[in-house]
């Protein structure tokens, strides 16, 4: 196993540590006859050999001899080594590491038929990424299918005939069958339920006709079998110990994701998939059913009232980890949740022990329940985080939750005010402290907190950190309360030659009106500032309107270049000071294309156009017609902030209706 190994010059090689002069006893370890032992190698070649998938010269030294380890009967937990040699050679970790392994990939063939499981299970994916010879795999993937018995390394055969589809379309049509026949009788309702995911994935058109009530039947049918079979028996360690106090259904997850992943845009078929495992009398289909639900309703838009009204039936069952579940995917979905606010209130009023969420350092948090239930914009919520404002110490963060409760929330108001005031000023959190409160009171446009705004302007001392961050945040609150907010006028002036100089000056004509003051201010900003400045400056200098023409030609030059954000900042400025529509509209229609982050506020301006707007009909009723959400990418990836998106359909639907 170990001939040459002292041949290699360790000491020269790298990893993510330093020397690889510990590399041998590592590569020893892991033929060690003591578990532990070879835990701990197995860990260490996962932590400094192959850090965080990284490949270093010391990596690709290693490779021969996990091959050799690979192929040694005597060795234990040789499926493990196979695994890392599989990790090892990954796509992502570049030409070398994958050519390292390819060259050894021979040893897989026989490694697919060793009289180990757990070998089996592992080289059965290794042969189709490494082995280079098509036919020669499917021939020995075919091979493996009619002997095999085993249901786990089974379930691992038809994983790599879905990989083998996909990745060798040429030669796909015998893995296809093979996959087909998987999916059928006499298989395993998990063998089937696997073979259906990886159909849907690299062979949609094979796919039943009656997909979902035969996926639902097969994982009802595969629920049973695993509760009528033996327990599993976990190993006296903390992830054992771990196990059975949450228990969980890993294999069944992945089935279920699989298939999802391979639906993708079936958006109808996947919400009727969803609510058939969530209908399922098996708790722990449930639990898998609610976890996965979060990346549908993140990526996707459709009617998920069904299956959000089913989740929150989860919580008034007596499993926690169900119950836990279904509170963080709630409190995730906004106004989405709302089919759920009679289960969340329900929570909330028996369980007032979960209404705060304490940490082990830090501050306290808003509880799952209650946030879900603010954040869909129940008003039962407010009586709640009264009396949670009314103790000692009140949760962080509970001030950006009072904002989903818009005008309701109005009777937090003097228990949040009394809050700011008490903000200590002279606390490296005073900024953390101050945000959610200001937040709130910024939304409900409270004119009665001008005084403890102001405290926080005149008194957070010169140099400390936060002191920036909390300027910001209160000249953004005195901006919103207007003529309330006069008594700032002094110190927002004072403001003016400073970084907050655009915001500084946009507040002051929200206070005071006064044109000759803030103009020169936002025009400097506007041509000299940074980029954010330059676009706040313009965001302000659409407010003035026809009093701030004097900055239409700066701002047709921002217009015009930068960034796709300052150029629709620039064109909505445009439009509010002379109302033409046809330097604007180019503006939009490229910035919509290019940067998806700037379509919310260019449908919001849309929608207060009218028929000039008109020319962009198209964006709006396309971007309605999408079922993918506007920030999220193929595979589930992007930003998934679902409140933005369904306000950007929201105005979209004004916007289709005022171009009329």
């Amino acid at each position: 196993m170990f001939t040459g190994i002292d041949e290699v010059d360790w000491a020269s090689l790298r990893h993510a540590y330093g020397s690889a002069e510990d590399v041998p006893g590592l590569l020893r370890g892991l033929a060690s006859a003591d578990a532990a032992e070879r835990e701990v190698a197995l860990d260490g070649m996962y932590g400094s050999v192959h850090h965080q998938g990284q490949v270093y010269d010391s990596t690709l030294a290693c490779v021969p001899f996990l091959f050799a380890l690979a192929s040694r009967a005597e060795v234990r937990d040789r499926g493990a080594i196979v695994e890392l040699l599989i990790s090892i050679g990954a796509e992502s970790a570049g030409p070398p590491a994958q050519a390292a392994v390819r060259a050894g990939a021979e040893a897989f063939v026989p490694l697919a038929e060793d009289a180990c499981p757990g070998v089996r299970r592992a080289a059965a994916g290794a042969l189709v990424r490494f082995l280079g010879e098509p036919a020669r795999v499917l021939e020995v993937l075919r091979r493996r299918v009619s002997a095999e018995r085993d249901e786990q390394v089974l379930a691992a055969l038809t994983a790599a005939l879905g990989l083998f589809v996909r990745s060798c379309p040429a030669q796909a049509a015998g893995a296809v069958e093979l996959l087909a026949a998987q999916s059928e009788p006499p298989y395993a309702p998990g063998t089937r339920l696997a073979a259906l995911g990886q159909l849907a994935l690299g062979a949609p058109e094979r796919l039943p006709a009656d997909l979902v009530p035969t996926a639902v039947g097969l994982l009802r049918e595969r629920s049973q079998r695993r509760a009528a079979g033996p327990e599993r028996a976990e190993a006296d360690t903390l992830v054992g110990r771990i196990r059975r106090l949450r228990p969980s259904d890993e294999e069944g997850s992945y089935l279920l994701r699989t298939l999802h992943r391979g639906l993708d845009d079936r958006v109808a078929d996947r919400i009727a998939l969803l609510v058939g495992q969530l209908s399922s009398p098996d708790a722990m289909d449930r639990c898998n059913a609610v976890r996965m639900s979060a990346g549908l309703f993140r990526e996707w838009r459709a009617d998920f009232t069904v299956p959000v009204t089913l989740i929150g039936t989860q919580l008034g069952r007596d499993e926690d980890q169900l119950r836990d579940a279904a509170v963080s995917v709630l409190a995730e979905l906004f106004g989405l949740a709302a089919p759920a606010a009679d289960e969340l209130h329900a929570l909330v009023v028996a369980r007032p022990d979960l209404w705060v969420h304490a940490w082990e350092r830090g501050r306290p948090s808003l509880g799952g329940p209650l946030k879900g239930l603010a954040r869909s914009g129940d008003v039962r919520a407010v009586p709640v985080l009264g009396q949670l404002l009314a103790r000692p110490v009140a949760p962080g963060g509970l001030g950006f939750e009072v904002v989903h409760l818009g005008p309701a929330a109005a009777p937090l108001a003097p228990a949040l005010r009394h809050r700011l005031g008490q903000v200590p000023l002279d606390s490296p959190e005073a900024a953390e402290l101050a945000a959610p409160l200001l937040a709130a009171l910024t939304a409900l446009a409270d004119t009665a907190a001008v005084p403890e705004v102001l405290r926080l302007l005149r008194g957070a001392p010169d140099g400390l950190g936060a002191r920036d961050a909390l300027v910001g945040q209160a000249v953004r609150t005195l901006d919103v309360l207007g003529a309330a907010a006069r008594a700032a006028a002094p110190v927002l002036r004072r403001l003016l030659d400073t970084r907050h100089a655009a915001a500084a000056a946009g507040a002051l004509w929200s206070a005071e009106g006064d044109v000759d003051v803030v103009l020169p201010v936002l025009l400097r900003e506007l041509t000299f500032g940074r980029s954010r400045s330059a676009r706040t400056a313009a965001e302000q200098l659409g407010r003035l309107g026809t009093a701030g023409r004097d900055a239409l030609p700066a701002l047709r030059r921002l217009a015009g270049s930068g960034r796709a954000g300052e150029r629709t900042a620039a064109a909505q400025a445009l439009w509010r000071i002379e109302g033409d529509p046809e330097p604007v509209l180019p503006v939009f229609r490229s910035a919509w294309a290019e940067n998806p982050y700037t379509r919310g506020a260019i449908a919001e301006c849309l929608a207060t156009m009218g028929p000039a707007g008109a020319p962009l009909h198209d964006l709006v009723t396309a971007e309605l017609a999408t079922a993918r959400r506007h920030t999220a990418r193929p595979g589930g990836y992007g930003s998934h902030d679902i409140a933005q998106d369904e306000q950007l359909l929201a105005n979209c639907r004004k916007a289709a209706l005022a171009s009329r």
